[in-house]
């Protein structure tokens, strides 16, 4: 009976255990002490946590405590981001984008911007819209691209400067459409998350 409780006690403490071991990672990379982070990070991800997985591919991008490598930093955001990680899902998208790490490829760059958007990470919609704006990676959409950036939000400085140029660019049937399907976009979005 004690091995069971024992067993259930640690089963429940295991995530506060994991987000203190995230918390001493990232206060010790803040504080320039990348031989902690590193230890730390690695520590996690070898228990496959997302968020070890993200620092660790985080570190690598930056070479902080460990040589710079994009097909590392690639390979712990794709392992994060599997798990659904928001943040190293954009950041695999950028790879993808850039061909760093990894070989570029749009379709993938807009696929996990797209889930990282869906995950609530607020840069990912406004790298999707400047892909559309730009026409680099997907047909030139100045309607979906006004979207995302409506989609990114308020808070989002270069989607407010990207929407305000494209505003001069859009027709009112244009606007009015890129605005629903934004609506319609954050509304299934935010009824996937109550779910």
């Amino acid at each position: 009976m004690k091995n069971l409780i024992l067993a259930m006690v640690l089963i429940w403490a295991m995530p506060a255990l994991a987000e203190a071991g995230y918390q001493e990672a990232t206060d010790a990379f803040d504080k320039g002490d990348s031989l902690t982070a590193l230890k730390e990070f690695q520590s996690l991800a070898d228990d496959n946590d997302a968020s070890g997985q993200y620092g660790l591919g985080i570190m690598y991008d930056l070479g902080e405590g460990v040589p710079r490598s994009a097909e590392q930093a690639a390979k712990w955001y794709q392992l994060s981001a599997e798990q659904g990680h928001a943040d190293a899902q954009n950041n695999l998208g950028v790879m993808y984008e850039e061909g760093e790490g990894v070989p570029r490829n749009y379709e993938e760059a807009i696929r996990w911007y797209r889930r990282a958007a869906e995950s609530g990470n607020k840069d990912a919609p406004n790298n999707i819209g400047v892909i559309y704006m730009s026409g680099v990676g997907a047909i030139k959409d100045s309607v979906k691209a006004y979207m995302w950036f409506s989609v990114a939000g308020k808070g989002d400085p270069a989607a407010i400067s990207n929407k305000k140029f494209l505003l001069k660019r859009l027709t009112p049937g244009e606007l009015a459409r890129a605005k629903n399907m934004a609506q319609e976009w954050l509304k299934i979005r935010d009824q996937k998350n109550k779910n």
